[in-house]
Parts: structure tokens; C-alpha cells; sequence
């Protein structure tokens, strides 16, 4: 009998050896997009609305340009809608880790550098999501400045990012509207020029 419970104990202490702890989702996303720090991906619009047809067939490229234990900025490159026909350099997903979670956030700005008047809008994290996908819902600080400029019809949004050993892919989603662009891992491209103002 006490070789049988020596063996059964020795087997269960072997067990949870073996077993891997959990991980937290938010830690699991935030490392798999850092492990891409310095690379960049060609990406296409996702969606179809009439709100991006200025979007649609045109080249994209995400850079996962800059990364640090807390913070990872990800420029967003549009060919065809910037100055005199070339490249709209204008925006940047920022990714960033909070007390409480991740943040997204979106830095606008013109081809001079200055910031656009509606920018370092986003949202938190209201729950762990996974670690190939986190959503992020409108902050107050936002919605206060959307209300501001005339823009209460983003006051609903809801920002998605998703990585996964396919792919990239962002979206935005409130009633009635709904964009995505997608950029694909196995199509890597040269690092394009820093956004504007960076």
C-alpha cells in the first residue's frame, strides 16, 4: 500500500511539473506582436463600405517599428491618398500595457508632423480577450473629444487588433460601420520611411 501511494504521489508530482502554468492572454498577445518588432507586412482592405472606397485596391503596409516592454508603435502606410498622389504616412497604432490591461491608441498627424486636430483617441481592454485577438472599446477621453469636433458618431467604437501566425489584421466597429485592413506575415516587405513627425 505505501508503494502504491509512493508511486501514485511521485506520478502526480510529476504531472504538475509538466503541466505548463497559464498564461495571462493580454502578456501572450503583447509578446507574439513584439516578436515581430522591426518588421514590416503588405496588407489590402478587408471590408467593404462606401465610407473606404478610397481605400480599396490600394497598397498598405503596417511596420511593427518600435517596441519596448510596455509599448509597441505600429505606423499603418496608405499608397495613393498622401500629398500629390504618394504615400499617406499619417497614422500609427500604439499598443501599450496599463495597470489594468492594454491600450490602443491612434497618433494622427499631417505631413509637416503636427499633430491632427482628432488624435491619441482609443480605448482599454474591458476583459482579457485572447492571445490572438484584444478589443478595445471607446475611453471617456475620446468620446469627450470626438464630441467635440463633431464626431459623436464614434462615440460607440470598439477597435480590434488581431495577431496570428497568418497574419495582422485591425478593425473598427460601431452600428453601421465596419472596417478592417489585413496585412499577411508571409508577405514581408522592406521597412518603409518613419511616419510623419516621428
Amino acid at each position: 500500500m505505501k508503494v502504491a501511494l509512493s508511486l501514485f504521489a511521485a506520478s502526480a508530482l510529476a504531472g504538475c511539473a509538466t503541466t505548463p502554468a497559464a498564461t495571462n492572454p493580454q502578456d501572450a498577445f503583447f509578446t507574439a506582436l513584439s516578436a515581430r518588432c522591426g518588421k514590416a507586412y503588405a496588407g489590402k482592405l478587408a471590408s467593404d463600405q462606401e465610407a473606404d472606397a478610397d481605400m480599396r485596391g490600394k497598397a498598405m503596409v503596417m511596420h511593427i517599428r518600435h517596441c519596448t516592454n510596455d509599448r509597441i508603435e505600429i505606423p499603418f502606410h496608405i499608397d495613393g491618398l498622401g500629398p500629390n498622389g504618394g504615400w499617406d504616412r499619417s497614422r500609427t497604432w500604439i499598443v501599450s500595457r496599463t495597470a489594468a490591461g492594454l491600450r490602443l491608441k491612434h497618433d494622427h498627424r499631417h505631413a509637416d508632423g503636427t499633430p491632427d486636430a482628432v488624435t491619441l483617441y482609443g480605448g482599454d481592454t474591458a476583459d482579457a480577450g485572447t492571445a490572438t485577438r484584444q478589443t478595445f472599446p471607446v475611453d471617456a477621453e475620446s468620446i469627450a473629444m470626438f464630441t467635440a469636433t463633431g464626431r459623436s458618431v464614434s462615440n460607440t467604437n470598439i477597435w480590434s487588433v488581431e495577431t496570428t501566425p497568418a497574419g495582422f489584421t485591425y478593425g473598427l466597429n460601431r452600428e453601421g460601420r465596419h472596417f478592417r485592413v489585413a496585412f499577411d506575415y508571409a508577405k514581408p516587405v522592406p521597412p518603409p520611411p518613419a511616419p510623419w513627425g516621428w
